[in-house]
């Protein structure tokens, strides 16, 4: 399959296919979105935005969310807020969302079926990571959202005049609802 994308990549290069997309690396509405990976919002989130190429910054994870105050997507809206001048951050779970009831011991389970071994696993742990609560979902989608929005608003490096709202997505129909 990735020998498949790399063709298309080829002509598309070849074609000039890309000048549709010639923006700069500052966001033009000056918004930062956190989301989920989900494939379901690939195309479906910035059609139900109106959100085009060098609209906003998207920062997409597992989950939608912040797990730790220190993490790749905090470090990635510090970037978007000093760097790149978003003033306005949203935060924008789903419905349906893989990662809601997700298990650390399953996942665990999974990884052993595939070839990593208790060594490995037993390493983290010795390492200081909690593999229970790094691996673990969460239960109520909102409740994630609006911990992720806590997170934000009171981190100590993001400035106060930032404005940070949560939002809960129909993975369906793009129907966005604020909470």
């Amino acid at each position: 399959m990735i020998e498949q994308m790399l063709e298309y990549n080829k002509r598309f290069v070849e074609t000039k296919a890309y000048e549709q997309f010639k923006t700069s690396k500052y966001p033009d509405k000056k918004i930062a979105i956190v989301t989920c990976m989900d494939t379901r919002l690939v195309e479906l989130l910035p059609a139900a935005l109106g959100i085009k190429n060098g609209d906003v910054k998207v920062i997409k994870n597992a989950g939608g969310t912040i797990t730790n105050p220190f993490d790749s997507t905090v470090r990635s809206l510090l970037v978007a807020i000093y760097e790149l001048g978003v003033n306005e951050i949203m935060i924008i779970g789903h419905t349906g969302c893989g990662v809601q009831g997700m298990d650390s011991q399953e996942m665990q389970h999974l990884m052993r079926e595939r070839g990593i071994d208790d060594e490995h696993i037993n390493l983290m742990k010795h390492c200081g990571i909690d593999l229970d609560s790094w691996l673990h979902g969460f239960d109520d989608t909102e409740a994630a959202v609006l911990e992720t929005v806590d997170l934000v608003k009171n981190h100590p490096l993001v400035p106060k005049d930032i404005i940070v709202r949560g939002y809960i997505m129909d993975s369906e129909t793009g129907k966005l609802n604020t909470i």
